[in-house]
């Protein structure tokens, strides 16, 4: 019985074959590696990879794809809301070091899905994931650019992003009216220490007016946190790069 696309749950299945090759070269999984792919759907992904691998973990919200899923004799279900997932349970359960993590992402909570990653990076080896290409131009942007602001700045700090491949609406089914693509995330080995609740808290209060000098939003927050460094607040926001926003989460923490 042919499965009907849920937009509640941002359904878009892909269909283009020469692009699931292109997706599964990019990621290049290995017989044993433990595995992780967030919203199988229609298996598209899931098949090749599980072929090369061996065995695979999915994570699946819809119940009736769930069921599908489970009749397939080497894959673990986890029938579940990914934001609820304990990624350091499922490593724990799978008996390796560290997860890959792969997935063609619901466009319509991407951005909570990356930052809830972002808790278990520690048990995570890499990560690639479709997305929307206007979210991966974020991720992956450059400071005084018009893309760079709290999700560059969030993400940059604990990972090594490349954007490996552009992914066309008509590889997919039904299209999405956006273009997407695949972004490579891998955790850097030896990242700054930082309370990331502080550089989160920075980085948030910094871009909250992006159009105006600093000084007008973190400058007052740092004068309210009787903050006895220097950071020049006259810049705009987009301005600053990753490696200075760490250092004053740094220094506010100390």
């Amino acid at each position: 019985m042919k499965h009907i696309p849920r937009k509640r749950f941002g359904q878009h299945f892909l269909a283009d074959a020469g692009i699931i090759d292109a997706i599964v070269q990019a990621i290049d999984p290995r017989p044993g590696q433990a595995m992780v792919e967030i919203g199988p759907g229609l298996a598209a992904l899931t098949q090749p990879l599980v072929e090369r691998l061996g065995h695979l973990t999915v994570i699946e919200l819809d119940r009736d794809l769930a069921v599908r899923l489970r009749a397939h004799p080497q894959l673990t279900v986890i029938e579940s809301d990914v934001l609820k997932v304990d990624f350091a349970s499922v490593q724990e359960a799978s008996d390796a070091l560290k997860l890959r993590v792969v997935g063609n992402l619901p466009y319509n909570i991407s951005t909570p899905i990356l930052f809830h990653l972002l808790q278990y990076v520690n048990v995570i080896e890499d990560q690639h994931f479709m997305l929307q290409k206007e979210v991966i131009d974020r991720m992956v942007a450059r400071p005084a650019t018009s893309d760079y602001g709290r999700l560059s700045v969030m993400l940059q700090w604990r990972y090594a992003m490349d954007n490996v491949l552009f992914v066309p609406p008509e590889s997919f089914d039904p299209p999405p009216r956006v273009d997407s693509a695949v972004v490579r995330m891998v955790p850097l080995a030896q990242p700054p220490a930082v309370d990331p609740a502080c550089l989160s808290t920075i980085v948030q209060v910094a871009f909250s007016q992006r159009r105006k000098l600093m000084r007008h939003t973190l400058g007052k927050w740092l004068e309210e946190k009787q903050f006895p460094g220097v950071f020049d607040v006259q810049r705009r926001a987009e301005e600053v790069p990753v490696a200075e926003y760490v250092a004053l989460a740094q220094a506010v923490s100390d």
